[in-house]
């Protein structure tokens, strides 16, 4: 398998893990990723997500900023606002996965209408295999707008009530 270009990732994780007197098994676990996923980060032969470096960045307890730098996801002038608005919303303890998932969606999409395109990075679940992001937003929708539809989709308006 040949090593992706993701600059030194690989190496810096594995000086920081080493620095942290980690073994790759307690990181991979500490960051909620496969041992051998971790191990083929370091080696270079993985490109990880935002989300999976975010997790090993805090097991680590460093920048992710820095790991998203270092895997050519974030210019390290570009797009600083996007990364830590990402970022706090997915460090958010009170939020659930899906809460999480269906804001950054939603956050995604007001960028894009406001002529801001994301580079969106395949997810990954916690053993490093890609996951296919769900898209339908209706939960959001639903709470956004309680009423009845019409045929084209439009907001019907409130809903009369037989006396």
């Amino acid at each position: 398998m040949a090593s992706l270009n993701v600059g030194n990732l690989g190496e810096y994780l594995r000086e920081q893990r080493r620095n942290a007197q980690l073994s790759l098994r307690q990181l991979a676990d500490a960051a909620g990723v496969s041992n051998p996923y971790l191990s083929q980060i370091e080696r270079g032969l993985r490109k990880p997500s935002a989300e999976v470096l975010q997790q090993v960045a805090k097991a680590l307890r460093i920048s992710a900023e820095t790991l998203y730098v270092r895997a050519g996801i974030l210019d390290a002038e570009r797009d600083r606002d996007e990364v830590e608005t990402r970022a706090v919303i997915l460090a958010d303890p009170t939020l659930t996965e899906r809460q999480k998932q269906v804001l950054l969606q939603i956050y995604e999409s007001f960028r894009k209408e406001n002529g801001f395109e994301i580079a969106r990075e395949d997810t990954a679940d916690e053993d490093g295999r890609a996951v296919q992001e769900d898209q339908d937003t209706d939960d959001a929708q639903d709470t956004a707008a309680p009423g009845p539809r019409t045929a084209d989709g439009s907001d019907a308006g409130p809903q009369q009530s037989a006396s």
